[in-house]
């Protein structure tokens, strides 16, 4: 039989980062060691007391269904960290705990956005940002992000592109790929332009924890007049190293949680209950994990960063937050994805083409420092002897 498929997958584009990383995994198939520099996963392992507590919560049966909202154990410990570390304050009761941050995302959109809406989003930016509006029929459009203005907000281009259907703004701060924070007067000006045009802001904090330089996190919700008309998504995937544990949130008004619920029942029913009871110890127990991995990716980042400023042809600006250096390749004249393609059959190091996160990242590489120290080392020496050998 013929196979039919449904117009909207038309819209939405397979990850660009995974097709790096398949050809990557096909290549140690074949004996090939490659280094891997292209996803975006903590390195580490979960924390122990964290496993603990899953193995704990296992152990006494905690296997069944949850509340489709979430543990509210796991919702008041998520309302404590907000209050504690963000200054806003949410009640358990507009928090929902979802699969992971990308089912928030789906779950916001789908929730936000009606066919013909448009959204604000940056570029460049994880690409999920694009094709979730895509796919419900709305229109995602791009503001840029430039790494002269250190990958600030120009809010002139804000204010130039919003229209009658302009519905939301998304900043991801810090940011992937480009590992800019958004200042503190930068997001109160944004939070000006949402109040004074009645837009939602989408918040995707999920590399909070995961700053240096003395750099500041702040949450646009704890901006006066902005938790009534912000989603902040956050999980716990990068600062506990949990990303297969597949356990995020949105904190919002109780209004759009409790619409957001009907995606989640039908999309995923509940986060696993051992997963959420996990969360929780995360939360609540945790010493000085966070910052020990913090510490050792900010040594991976300054080597890095430096070595690849010694590269003739490459640059790059030292990233404030998250785990990614967007590596500035415009001097060599080669499109980003032949690039990428190059260092990995060159090399064997497997870096994402810019242009995966849309067209303003044409002519970078992201790579993620997200692998241990030795790696980087003998990483950046094959990047080194890739490029002189062009």
């Amino acid at each position: 039989m013929s196979v039919r498929i449904a117009e909207r997958m038309n819209r939405m584009e397979p990850s660009g980062i995974r097709k790096v990383n398949e050809k990557a995994l096909a290549m140690e198939r074949a004996g090939e060691k490659v280094i891997h520099f292209e996803i975006g996963r903590p390195d580490f392992d979960t924390p122990d007391y964290i496993k603990q507590a899953a193995c704990k919560a296992l152990a006494e049966g905690r296997v069944h269904y949850t509340s489709n909202f979430g543990l509210m154990e796991l919702r008041c410990a998520i309302s404590d960290k907000l209050r504690r570390e963000n200054n806003i304050i949410y009640q358990p009761t507009e928090i929902l705990v979802t699969v992971g941050l990308s089912e928030a995302v789906f779950a916001v959109l789908a929730t936000l956005l009606n066919a013909g809406d448009e959204i604000l989003v940056p570029d460049p930016v994880w690409i999920n940002y694009i094709n979730v509006p895509n796919f419900l029929g709305a229109k995602a459009v791009s503001y840029h992000l430039i790494e002269e203005n250190g990958f600030q907000i120009d809010l002139e281009e804000i204010r130039a592109k919003l229209t009658d259907k302009t519905r939301a703004i998304v900043i991801v701060t810090p940011n992937n790929p480009t590992g800019g924070v958004l200042t503190e007067n930068m997001l109160r000006e944004l939070a000006g332009i949402a109040i004074e045009h009645n837009l939602m802001v989408i918040s995707d904090e999920v590399y909070e924890r995961l700053i240096y330089d003395g750099e500041k996190h702040i949450s646009i919700a704890s901006l006066p007049g902005m938790k009534e008309r912000t989603f902040t998504m956050n999980g716990m995937s990068k600062a506990y190293a949990m990303d297969g544990w597949r356990l995020g949130y949105v904190a919002a008004p109780e209004e759009y949680i409790t619409v957001m619920n009907k995606f989640h029942q039908h999309n995923t029913t509940c986060a696993p209950n051992f997963v959420q009871m996990a969360a929780i110890t995360a939360l609540r127990d945790e010493a000085d994990e966070v910052q020990r991995m913090v510490r050792e990716y900010q040594d991976r980042r300054d080597y890095a960063a430096k070595s690849i400023n010694e590269i003739s042809g490459l640059s790059c600006r030292s990233p404030k937050g998250s785990f990614y250096i967007f590596i500035n390749c415009k001097k060599l004249g080669i499109k980003s994805a032949v690039l990428a393609d190059y260092l990995l059959e060159k090399a064997k190091i497997a870096l994402v083409p810019g242009d995966v996160f849309g067209p303003g990242g044409e002519g970078y590489l992201r790579m993620s420092f997200a692998n241990s120290y030795e790696n980087i080392v003998e990483g950046c020496k094959r990047l080194k002897e890739a490029i002189d050998a062009l």
